[in-house]
């Protein structure tokens, strides 16, 4: 059995969508945001105290991306994933990195000097300046799709969990309206599928029963 340690719409939410899609067996385990000051305890589990944590066995990982493009590889194949002989591999690996490290990143500062830290200690212009790079790189992944409806190989794939996160995120930071509309109807694409519902309502679900509550800002756990 799975093992999945997540925050409500954190990070962590790429490896459920990703369980979801795939179709095997996992139990979630519900945490507070930020874990490591609310459930120490977690420390004991992953000193990062960070979220995701998958546990697979004798696999560890903690990732986001990196848990997707494992769970596609090991229990999928394609569709979900692109074999390295497929036309689309290379555009493939790029969106499945690029959602993270690319994507997100620049919005996890926006959420943390908008609303995370005490309003004496917010930075505007760090938001206001990784705002602007987060609409860029949007524009430049935008480029990149050239129209296509999915980020590689012509179909969904765990590429579009990466990158569908990254645009789920600008909705918790109020950027979505800014977002090129092509991008905007990628992530309405995404978001209809039913795998993204039942990880939506499978959190909800979880944190209700083991009492766990959600982040007193909406997509808080997405800094963990």
């Amino acid at each position: 059995m799975i093992t999945l340690y997540h925050c409500v719409d954190a990070r962590s939410f790429r490896a459920l969508w990703a369980l979801e899609e795939v179709g095997v067996p996992y139990e979630l385990k519900m945490l507070p945001f930020p874990p490591r000051y609310f459930a120490r305890e977690y420390l004991e589990v992953n000193p990062l105290g960070t979220i995701p944590l998958l546990i697979d066995g004798e696999t560890r990982m903690t990732e986001s991306a990196a848990i997707c493009q494992y769970l596609a590889e090991r229990y999928a194949g394609p569709p979900l994933s692109v074999r390295p002989d497929e036309p689309g591999y290379g555009a493939y690996l790029n969106a499945l990195h690029m959602g993270e490290a690319t994507l997100t990143f620049p919005q996890t500062l926006v959420l943390r000097y908008s609303a995370l830290e005490p309003p004496e200690r917010r930075l505007p212009q760090a938001v206001e300046d990784y705002a602007r790079w987060t609409l860029g790189r949007l524009a430049g992944f935008e480029s990149l799709m050239a129209g296509a409806d999915y980020a590689a190989a012509g179909r969904f794939t765990v590429a579009d969990i990466s990158v569908g996160y990254a645009l789920m995120m600008l909705k918790f930071i109020g950027l979505f309206e800014q977002a090129p509309g092509s991008l905007r109807a990628y992530y309405e694409r995404a978001r209809a599928r039913p795998a993204f519902r039942r990880a939506k309502s499978a959190q909800m679900a979880a944190a209700a029963e083991q009492g766990v509550a959600q982040p007193p800002v909406k997509g808080a756990g997405a800094t963990a």
